[in-house]
């Protein structure tokens, strides 16, 4: 299908295209002062791409530049995708919200609950609920990930070598089976805890369908929408595609560092972040979700499936800084609600953002980000490959300038 194209000039959909040059500018600023090593942003107002833009390089030693068919490591852009293959499922009566996740992962059938003490100290109680698929799919297990250092079950992950999520030489059956053995942070259903959810939901997608995950993915949700560079693996013919991946050394300079193996099939297929894709492709997955679940006549969820995935699934229509794990109770979470896979915007003015209620995406660890607004009927994607050691306000910039491009 080719890559990601401008289809219509800014100002024939209400946007700004003096505008969209400053966002474009403020970006190339961060390229040109060694702080990113180059980026793609697209725009799309009413299913149309009306901004897109390169700049800087996917890999600076070789001093090739950005495409826009450039592949990229989506992370945890992934986890919208293993969800809608989970939501499919649902849609086919064979997996449901409130199933127990014991049922297809027995594994899981007594989880215990964190109480007190650290180590070989750590004590712990059975959980009073069972972990259901809808905790797995809304954050609100009781899981976490090992490279938090913010709570004793954090340690314990590390503890038991899963502290990049995977464990040493594992498969994602095998790994699950590590986090099933580990206490969990809280009661199921109690709070919001960011974590290794969708791997364990991925694992569920494996054993509810009969297929491994990248074999699901590639047939009933990546196949029918086209997205013909997306997968847990490049292939020879890609592989000059990919951008290299950054990270910061000590004085904030961009050094390569290492991500997932991607040549050759991996043996951890993760359903929370190990996708590589491109523009064109991950569009092409927000039209989806854009249009309620149909792109060009394939239907992959029903327009209410997709609607139950865009809305608040916290109780209360609380947001996540209120219900969420004491390591999440940061002014950054406010004003944010969690659906079924991705974030939606549930009070505008707390998250001090110039967004719209209602919108609703995700990012990716490694500066990648997309949201859709569906009020504004609008899609934004950003990519680059920067690993940070800390925060920067290149997702909260890009919302900013993004919001003073919108006309009407």
């Amino acid at each position: 299908m080719g890559p990601l194209r401008q289809e219509v000039e800014p100002g024939s959909v209400g946007l700004d295209a003096g505008a969209l040059d400053r966002l474009d500018r403020h970006f190339a600023a961060l390229v040109d002062d060694g702080r990113l090593p180059g980026f793609l942003v697209a725009v799309a107002r009413h299913g149309r791409v009306a901004h897109l833009t390169t700049y800087g390089t996917r890999d600076r030693a070789a001093g090739l530049p950005v495409e826009r068919d450039t592949l990229w490591r989506i992370y945890s852009m992934t986890k919208p995708v293993t969800s809608v293959a989970a939501l499919m499922l649902m849609e086919e009566g064979r997996l449901g919200l409130d199933d127990r996740v014991a049922d297809h992962l027995p594994a899981f059938a007594e989880p215990r609950v964190y109480v007190g003490g650290s180590g070989s100290g750590t004590t712990t109680r059975p959980a009073e609920q069972p972990i259901l698929v809808r905790h797995l799919l809304t954050h609100t297990a009781g899981l976490t990930f090992g490279f938090y250092h913010r709570h004793p079950v954090d340690a314990l992950y590390r503890d038991a070598g899963v502290e990049s999520s995977v464990a040493p030489g594992a498969d994602l059956a095998g790994t699950c089976e590590v986090y099933a053995r580990l206490p969990l942070q809280f009661e199921p259903g109690t709070q919001w805890n960011y974590s290794v959810a969708t791997n364990v939901l991925g694992r569920i997608v494996e054993v509810v369908s009969g297929q491994d995950l990248d074999d699901f993915l590639h047939r009933r949700v990546l196949g029918p929408l086209g997205m013909t560079d997306t997968g847990f693996q490049v292939t020879d013919e890609q592989a000059a595609r990919l951008a290299e991946l950054y990270g910061e050394d000590d004085e904030g300079r961009l050094v390569p560092i290492a991500g997932l193996p991607l040549r050759g099939r991996p043996r951890f297929l993760s359903g929370s972040g190990g996708l590589v894709s491109t523009a064109h492709d991950y569009h092409r997955f927000m039209e989806m979700l854009r249009r309620r679940g149909e792109l060009e006549g394939t239907r992959l969820l029903r327009p209410g499936t997709v609607d139950l995935m865009a809305a608040n699934q916290l109780p209360g229509n609380a947001d996540r800084r209120s219900f969420g794990s004491p390591a999440h109770r940061e002014d950054g979470n406010a004003g944010l609600g969690f659906g079924l896979g991705v974030s939606v915007v549930v009070d505008q003015e707390a998250t001090r953002s110039p967004s719209s209620e209602g919108a609703f995406g995700w990012s990716g660890v490694a500066t990648t980000t997309f949201w859709v607004d569906p009020r504004r009927d609008l899609t934004v994607q950003f990519l680059s490959q920067l690993r940070p050691k800390g925060s920067h306000s290149v997702f909260p910039d890009l919302k900013r300038l993004l919001h003073e491009a919108v006309r009407s």
